[in-house]
């Protein structure tokens, strides 16, 4: 019988909890000693490591994708494209292994695929504001993503380590994406 509580909702959190602690991929042992349960008793929560770590992905590309279109919403053009970029800095910064639990690629999964489209939309949803659409958006979609991922997973890696604002060069990067969606 499941521990009282414990659901597939519950052991995804507690994976959360371990990677926003510092472990950058929690095994279902150290899940299960987080909750307080043998790992075997998780595999009625979870169909196992590979399991998780899917779990977990879906989480994240959903907690991301909420978070853009949240910065998005009622705004349009230049201001759009900065909130949005913003916002995705700000993710990678508070949850960096959480992130980094994120796939590369999720195409290759119908779930992570269909989950990544929420996030590609939110994003061609503020290109639209430009008039780009088809090729054009998506390799703005790209610039955008680029510019995003690497600044902040350089920045959350520590990869900035002089003492001029790191805040100041991500404005000059935002600057460079909206110039070239005009």
């Amino acid at each position: 019988m499941p521990r009282a509580g414990l659901t597939p909702v519950a052991v995804v959190d507690a994976a959360l909890e371990l990677l926003d602690a510092g472990d950058s991929a929690p095994t279902l042992a150290a899940v299960a000693g987080h909750v307080g349960v043998a790992a075997p008793s998780l595999y009625k929560h979870v169909p196992g490591a590979s399991g998780l770590r899917h779990l977990v992905a879906l989480r994240v590309i959903g907690e991301l994708t909420a978070r853009l279109r949240a910065a998005a919403t009622g705004r349009s053009g230049d201001d759009a494209v900065a909130a949005l970029l913003h916002a995705w800095r700000d993710y990678v910064l508070a949850h960096p292994h959480r992130y980094a639990a994120m796939p590369v690629q999720p195409l290759g999964d119908p779930d992570l695929a269909r989950a990544a489209s929420g996030m590609l939309d939110v994003v061609l949803a503020v290109l639209a504001g430009y008039g780009l659409t088809g090729q054009d958006a998506i390799h703005a979609t790209r610039r955008i993503r680029a510019a995003a991922h690497g600044f902040a997973t350089l920045e959350a890696q520590g990869g900035f380590g002089l003492a001029e604002d790191a805040s100041e060069s991500y404005q000059g990067l935002i600057d460079m994406i909206t110039a070239s969606l005009q």
